[in-house]
């Protein structure tokens, strides 16, 4: 039986592209899906037959930073303050509608919150790596050695206010960072997941969600096939260092390679001086195609780009930059299907040697087949519509 289907995943690039492929699925499968997000991700959305909503984005981010980032309490008591956001714009936006069950990002919009508010069956979308609350709450113990009580004051503040406000409860820190729910859709495997034995089976490790994403091509690239390629990428977020572009050039140029190198949007090819014969550089490539035929996958190491170059059989060097990342470069390092580097003291032949040694030696090969295959057995974005339809069933949704 058809369900009306409340999405909720403000967020970005990385919370949102995984969970397009699931869209798409569950649309063709009958359901009638309200996704709301920022504007930014309309278009891309709208393609997949969901009805879009949206939430004011610079009110959410001015929110969301207003808590502080040094302290992992700060960035909660930040979640908290988008609730005044992200709430009144959605219950606004759904007055008099009925839906069955809501899928909400892990750690964007609010999405437990609105799921007790809603008395709706819950289903959690997370596109980073899951946490426990046993390795949450060691994860903020650490962090909070030497926090201002002041930080911890403003949490029970705020979860008060949440309590008085929605009339729903917040139990820990863990219930605002996480949003745990009775299913969780995760978009990788148990063999990249820290600790994966650790996870019960309410956690649904379906693989990477790699779809066409309906994007615009609005590029040209010249045939790849046969080239000994290398594709470097810093992703959407922390992709302006110019310097390192130009490392790269004078680590490959005039190579036996063909580099493909995305910039993003705010570097101008102007900036990076002349350009290698062998380089094709743009502000923007297909991500997927490029992968479709590389060699070596040069990456900042968000989970979306590595899913992706695992799932394509590409072994990475990943250069962390921020976040989780330095956690899955630690876990592709470990599982040997690429190496980690450091772009703090990253130098030319650092890095030339690094991907010789890499595109060489057979171990690494050998292991990213072994990822790419368990990747490929995990079902992505049909496995996670196969577990929603069975989840709807024991909920009667």
């Amino acid at each position: 039986m058809m369900a009306r289907v409340l999405f909720i995943n403000t967020g970005s690039e990385g919370h949102v592209n995984p969970t397009i492929g699931v869209v798409q699925e569950l649309i063709s499968r009958g359901e009638e899906v309200v996704y709301f997000t920022i504007e930014a991700f309309r278009e891309r959305i709208e393609r997949t037959g969901a009805t879009v909503r949206t939430i004011d984005s610079e009110q959410f981010i001015k929110a969301f930073i207003s808590g502080g980032r040094n302290y992992v309490l700060e960035r909660i008591n930040g979640l908290l303050h988008t609730a005044d956001v992200v709430i009144p714009y959605v219950l606004a936006q759904i007055e008099g509608e009925q839906f069955d069950y809501i899928v909400h990002d892990s750690m964007f919009g609010c999405g437990r919150l609105l799921a007790q508010l809603l008395n709706l069956p819950a289903i959690n979308s997370c596109t980073t790596f899951a946490e426990t609350e046993a390795s949450f709450n060691r994860m903020l113990e650490r962090s909070s050695n030497n926090m201002p009580v002041e930080i911890y004051d403003e949490y029970r503040s705020l979860t008060a206010r949440v309590k008085e406000k929605y009339g729903v409860e917040i139990d820990s820190p863990y219930d605002v960072f996480c949003n745990p729910a009775p299913l969780t859709i995760v978009y990788t495997t148990k063999m990249l997941q820290p600790f994966g034995e650790e996870f019960d089976s309410t956690y649904k490790f379906v693989g990477p969600s790699i779809s066409s994403r309906l994007a615009q091509e609005n590029f040209n690239l010249p045939a790849l096939t046969g080239k000994s390629i290398i594709y470097i990428s810093l992703g959407t977020v922390m992709n302006q260092n110019k310097e390192f572009y130009k490392l790269c050039m004078e680590a490959f140029g005039d190579s036996i390679h063909t580099v493909v190198m995305s910039i993003g949007e705010k570097v101008q090819l102007s900036d990076l001086g002349e350009i290698p014969k062998n380089f094709i550089v743009k502000n923007y490539v297909s991500q997927t195609e490029v992968l479709k035929h590389a060699k070596l996958f040069i990456t900042h190491g968000g989970m979306n780009s590595t899913n992706e170059g695992l799932y394509y059989g590409v072994p990475l060097i990943v250069i962390p930059l921020s976040a989780d990342q330095p956690i899955i470069a630690q876990q592709v390092t470990r599982m040997g299907a690429g190496l980690t580097l450091q772009m703090h003291d990253l130098t030319v032949d650092q890095l030339r040697l690094a991907a010789e040694q890499v595109l060489n030696e057979t171990s690494f090969h050998h292991a990213v087949v072994k990822v790419r295959d368990s990747y490929r057995k995990s079902g992505g974005s049909q496995r996670a519509v196969d577990e929603i339809f069975e989840f709807k069933s024991q909920h009667n949704c």
